[in-house]
């Protein structure tokens, strides 16, 4: 044993990794990860955590948050959405752009980065716009340090408008020289307006009307539209909160042809379905996309299996009680909370042999940290990472219920349910932010995180709009 003091050990735990589980104890030494390995390997340590009967996995990172801050702090902040993430095992989040005001130019990152370093209890992402209004101020956003870009193709609260295919083609071609991946909101914005005016027209104002608002083809026209500018241009692409069987034959097919596309779904969409929106207070689920019905969740979980969907995030959501129940449709707000109930609803999938505890990490830790360039300080535990770790009981069962969320959005579609496995211990670069479902760390000990994507490889550069302004005769 070296004669050298740490200032953690997690001693006796199964370590859960993409690979598999092992025995090992875990050294934790400056916020960092210093050792893996036996017991009696470790250097001494000032603090030791017995982990005997437990697993210990890398911490959860969500690449898909609405955290509300600034502009809509009745729906949630910074503090309740980053402990929420905290008490669910979440310890690197990315919080999405549409806020008020939206960051689409250096002053508004700035401000909501303020408020993230002021009040976050977990590591951070912030996405920068890509909107038709701010194409030019796409690297500044870049160099100021967002994490990526999102897109809306669809509406969404804030009701940011869709660019047109024009500009998203421009703006696909400067992302592809600066390397960031943006996240988009797969849904064909024309036609689930044209399809909603009729509905609304027509009198139609029952939960189902969403559904058919948005059918099936909104989402798979936008999918293809976005991959082939990918696909031309370099891009590097993630498709948001993916519920469509449809899509899948398509995901494939792209990737097969190379184009850098990851994808994401969520569990509302493995556990949840349109025909419990005809039950009473079935609306609260209404979201964007629509949860389908339940025909498509097998192949989502098929598609989780073979690789087609890289990733779980949760679209956390959250809205005043008040904003998510009625009886017209149109008038219930769009999402609600997840981030805290993410994590045990897939240990419960383990439990029941839908997925494999290496599958549960790679999906919600290692792939989000490699598509996002943070692999190797995030989502992994090994020597060198960040000590963001989660420790979970397997045995322990969880009732879900809405007045536990820490979340200012008290809604859960998952009321009263009861899952096996839960996070009993949560830390953040080797500090104990959250243990047995209380909060212990401090608001502002999350920071900013800085990707560190691949070299950018853009194609077809000499037919971009900054190619052709700059050569008046053919450059090709």
């Amino acid at each position: 044993m070296s004669d050298a003091t740490i200032d953690t050990a997690i001693i006796g735990g199964t370590i859960a990794t993409e690979e598999g589980l092992f025995p090992a104890s875990v050294g934790i030494d400056d916020g960092r990860i210093v050792a893996v390995g036996d017991a009696e390997t470790l250097p001494a340590a000032r603090e030791s955590i017995d982990a005997r009967g437990k697993i210990v996995m890398p911490g959860v990172v969500d690449v898909h948050v609405h955290f509300r801050e600034p502009g809509m702090t009745h729906k949630e902040d910074w503090g309740t959405g980053s402990a929420a993430a905290a008490l669910g095992g979440v310890t690197t989040v990315f919080e999405m752009p549409n806020t008020d005001p939206p960051v689409d130019t250096i002053e508004h990152f700035e401000i909501k980065k303020a408020f993230a370093e002021a009040s976050s209890h977990v590591d951070f992402g912030i996405y920068g716009l890509l909107g038709e209004h701010n194409l030019d101020q796409l690297p500044a956003l870049a160099e100021a340090g967002v994490c990526g870009y999102k897109l809306f193709l669809g509406n969404t609260t804030g009701d940011l408008p869709c660019p047109s295919d024009g500009a998203v083609l421009e703006g696909f071609e400067i992302l592809a020289e600066l390397g960031l991946r943006c996240t988009i909101h797969a849904e064909n914005s024309p036609i689930l307006f044209w399809r909603q005016n009729k509905m609304i027209a027509a009198g139609r104002r029952d939960p189902y009307a969403h559904l058919a608002a948005r059918t099936d083809v909104v989402a798979v026209e936008a999918l293809n539209r976005s991959a082939i500018f990918a696909e031309w241009t370099g891009a590097r692409i993630h498709i948001a909160h993916e519920s469509c069987a449809a899509s899948l034959p398509f995901i494939r097919f792209f990737k097969a042809r190379g184009v850098d596309m990851t994808v994401e779904t969520l569990p509302q969409y493995l556990y949840l379905n349109a025909e419990s929106m005809l039950e009473p207070g079935g609306e609260v689920i209404r979201m964007n996309p629509p949860i389908r019905q339940k025909a498509n969740q097998a192949p989502l979980w098929e598609g989780l299996s073979d690789g087609s969907i890289d990733m779980i995030s949760t679209d956390h959501a959250p809205h005043a009680r008040s904003e998510k129940y009625g009886d017209d449709i149109w008038k219930i707000a769009c999402g609600f909370p997840g981030v805290q109930t993410s994590l045990p609803l897939m240990l419960d999938a383990v439990s029941k042999g839908r997925l494999s505890m290496p599958d549960c990490v790679r999906l919600m830790c290692g792939a989000a940290a490699r598509a996002f360039g943070l692999y190797g300080v995030k989502g992994v535990i090994r020597p060198g990472a960040d000590a963001d770790i989660v420790m979970v009981d397997p045995d322990a069962t969880l009732v879900l219920r809405s007045e536990d969320l820490a979340s200012r959005g008290k809604v859960l579609p998952y009321e009263g349910w009861e899952v096996n496995g839960k996070p009993v211990l949560t830390m953040l670069r080797g500090k104990t932010v959250a243990k047995e479902g209380v909060m212990v760390g401090q608001a502002g000990f999350g920071r900013m995180v800085s990707p560190s994507m691949p070299a950018p490889l853009p194609r077809n550069t000499a037919t971009t709009i900054k190619a052709s302004l700059q050569h008046r005769q053919q450059p090709w």
